[in-house]
């Protein structure tokens, strides 16, 4: 399988896991040192961010990914795009447009999530 198939299939794996809220799918996907910088900052590990679905704190109705630039280091693979969703933590809108930096390893013949960072889009300023 080549890098482009595998983070395809690894990029389908996490969407469909976020869409569906299933902590099983992304805990399937996540390196063990996997961190995610959310939009606003906030920094959570493997386990804070597989948890994030229990008990409902968190319920994403929507989620696209729109894929922009590629870079591989050896075993490391930089991915830049954009998340699109229509969400909801603990009742409050999680909505909106997301510049996304996606890093994965490779893991034998699959790749496998080490860091998600969000960050909002907006003009540079004037």
């Amino acid at each position: 399988m080549t890098m482009d198939q595998q983070l395809a299939d690894l990029t389908r794996q996490w969407t469909e896991a976020e869409r569906a809220g299933s902590t099983e799918g992304l805990d399937a996907i996540a390196a063990d040192d996997f961190t995610l910088v959310g939009p606003l900052g906030f920094v959570l590990d493997r386990q804070q961010w597989v948890r994030r679905y229990q008990a409902g704190a968190l319920v994403t109705h929507e989620l696209s990914w729109e894929q922009g630039s590629v870079r591989e280091y050896g075993d490391v693979a930089v991915v830049v795009g954009v998340v699109t969703q229509r969400a909801s933590y603990q009742g409050t809108s999680a909505d909106g447009r997301f510049r996304v930096t996606q890093i994965s390893v490779r893991d034998g013949d699959r790749r496998r999530l080490a860091g998600l960072h969000y960050s909002p889009i907006a003009a540079p300023p004037a």
